[in-house]
């Protein structure tokens, strides 16, 4: 009996371009809170007020943005105090009559205490300055080092996610799957993932929804997971990707694909990481390329070099009525 290639629940037609996979793999690792798989969001409308919650405004900021934030607030402090010392002359011994520079370097002494003694407070006025700046200086240095030990101690996943969907046939049956790798190499139990495409619906009274369809995966947890993990997701009856036009259906409603996995690092406890990957990163017909290599002695060693990289099918194994080339971009 000759071997008959399994249904497909996707479109007889050639891919359009706006399908097709980059023409160059990226290389380079994005691993930044800001990276490019994160959801993009636009507010309009927001007005910008970060000391409503400057807790958390100061807490999100990269480590550059938070050392110049520290730093401004430090240099804006003691300009203040500066100009109440420069507003009253004599108030400081030693220091040079209306120079605004002696009256900020006695601030940053003051504020610091580090209290050289060259120039000191010597009227009643210059004392009440120096108490409230020397109550400021121990409020600010025990806020900051609260908010530098936060950020150290936030705990950070450093996931990597494949920039690329494959929809391919696995045992006959179509699947979608993308991987991930843990890119410290340490131990994370109870990794768990999940799924969700979010799409644009528009109801019969011409409200217009965003709605979340769960997406049910093969296996969606993992005990240990230290190196990589290829996620797979069964095209059925109960996949959005089921049935013919599905992703001509799923693009006109605007839909992306979110991931979110959570777990339990050995050293920092709970992480979590997230990505979201656009229809148009879907590749046809192909599989990823080995990283893994387990040597004679044991070790285990993983290739980030080809991590992104996808390697063709053989056409008996494409899925029916898909195109001998499929979306495979160029190597």
């Amino acid at each position: 009996m000759p071997e008959t290639t399994p249904a497909s629940p996707f479109r007889s037609t050639p891919p359009s371009p706006s399908e097709r996979a980059p023409s160059t793999p990226r290389r380079s690792v994005n691993l930044s809170p800001r990276a490019s798989g994160r959801p993009r969001v636009r507010a309009i409308g927001q007005r910008f007020a970060p000391h409503q919650d400057l807790y958390h405004y100061v807490l999100t900021r990269t480590w550059t943005e938070f050392f110049l934030l520290m730093g401004l607030a430090f240099l804006g402090a003691n300009a203040l105090f500066a100009f109440f010392y420069w507003m009253a002359p004599g108030s400081v011994a030693n220091a040079r009559p209306g120079s605004f520079e002696d009256a900020f370097f006695f601030s940053v002494q003051t504020m610091a205490t580090i209290g050289y003694g060259g120039m000191t407070p010597v009227t009643r006025f210059a004392h009440i300055v120096v108490t409230i700046e020397a109550m400021t200086g121990i409020l600010s240095v025990a806020l900051i080092t609260g908010i530098t030990f936060a950020k150290f101690a936030r705990p950070t996943a450093r996931v990597l996610f494949s920039d690329k969907v494959i929809l391919a046939a696995r045992n006959g049956v179509p699947h979608l799957s993308f991987r991930v790798a843990n890119w410290r190499h340490n131990l994370v139990s109870e990794a768990q993932l999940r799924v969700i495409v979010l799409l644009t619906e528009t109801t019969r009274e011409g409200e217009t929804l965003r709605r979340q369809v769960e997406v049910p995966l093969v296996r969606d947890n993992t005990p240990l997971f230290a190196l990589s993990w290829t996620v797979f997701h069964k095209i059925d009856e109960r996949s959005p990707f089921y049935g013919p036009d599905a992703l001509e259906r799923l693009r006109a409603g605007s839909a992306e694909m979110f991931v979110t996995l959570t777990g339990l690092d050995e050293a920092m406890g709970q992480i979590h990481a997230q990505y979201s990957y656009r229809l148009d990163n879907i590749v046809t017909n192909v599989r990823f390329a080995d990283v893994l290599t387990l040597h004679s002695d044991g070790v285990r060693e993983i290739d980030y070099r080809n991590f992104h990289e996808v390697v063709p099918l053989a056409p008996e194994h494409h899925l029916a009525n898909e195109p001998a080339s499929g979306n495979m971009p160029p190597r």
